[in-house]
């Protein structure tokens, strides 16, 4: 399976990597295929294209099988040249869009390798601690149930004085039974809207008079702490807050070139779906 993604991603490396500026005294050839040379760049290109998880592999691990891979594209891109289906209407088509995939990416690498001031973080730094600073975490434990009619059963036991965190073990199909139904501490954004929307209305001790529906079934709350979020140092948070300007940045860029242009989208019937002016 390794291979076969391999193959494909190597496909593109090979056709838009073999060129001269690659090639440098320091660019060992790691294979000869027919008088073509395949350098060990083009190798360090194909390990970086592929899946994530992949690339947490070290490129030494599997050089023998990235080698191989770029060998047997190759061979089916000569043969394929061969046969002069680069000379193919699909071929031109499909080689267009993978030169705007290319250029894409070259010109958004060079936006986000533009350097981050530290002022700029600074700046970024200290709305999010203001944002904070008001922010509070809570402690809350919650009972899941299939059904509103279970959730609301429950909801009953409670107002007659049941135990929440037995009834969270007895009763809740949740993976925090075992501990009580018990979630820990969660900020702000960390639960689904409902759900953090029904625990955040709550006091310490008290829990939800009605069941709260989300995705995962019908919940019973019970809240109980709530404490200020603590705010990070500049340093602790410099990682984070660089890679949101840089996505900023990226956006930013983005609007710039949409702005003035005119765009026009179409139904699949060919009429016109709407015009955008930016």
């Amino acid at each position: 399976m390794l291979l076969r993604i391999i193959m494909f991603v190597l496909l593109f490396v090979v056709i838009t990597l073999n060129r001269s500026n690659v090639i440098a005294a320091e660019d060992p050839i790691v294979a000869v295929v027919n008088g073509s040379e395949i350098r060990f760049s083009q190798v360090q290109a194909a390990h970086k294209r592929l899946p994530k998880k992949f690339q947490r592999i070290p490129i030494e691990e599997i050089l023998p099988s990235l080698v191989d891979s770029l060998i047997d594209t190759h061979l089916a891109a000569a043969k394929a040249m061969q046969e002069k289906l680069d000379k193919t209407t699909e071929f031109k088509l499909q080689m267009e869009w993978i030169k705007k995939q290319v250029l894409q990416e070259l010109i958004l690498d060079k936006v986000l390798k533009a350097k981050v001031k530290d002022v700029n973080l600074l700046q970024l730094y200290k709305k999010e601690v203001q944002k904070l600073s008001t922010a509070e975490q809570i402690q809350a434990s919650h009972i899941l149930l299939k059904t509103e009619k279970e959730a609301n059963d429950v909801i009953s036991l409670l107002k007659k004085g049941s135990n929440f965190a037995e009834l969270a073990k007895n009763q809740s199909i949740g993976p925090s039974a075992s501990n009580g139904g018990d979630l820990g501490f969660f900020g702000p954004g960390q639960m689904v809207p409902e759900f953090e929307k029904a625990a955040y209305k709550l006091k310490p001790g008290t829990h939800t008079k009605k069941a709260v529906k989300t995705q995962f079934g019908w919940h019973v709350i019970k809240v109980v702490k709530r404490k200020k979020i603590e705010v990070p140092n500049f340093e602790s948070m410099k990682s984070k807050l660089r890679n949101t300007l840089l996505q900023e940045r990226v956006a930013a860029f983005i609007k710039g070139l949409r702005k003035g242009s005119k765009i026009t989208l179409f139904n699949l019937d060919g009429t016109s779906r709407k015009q955008i002016e930016n």
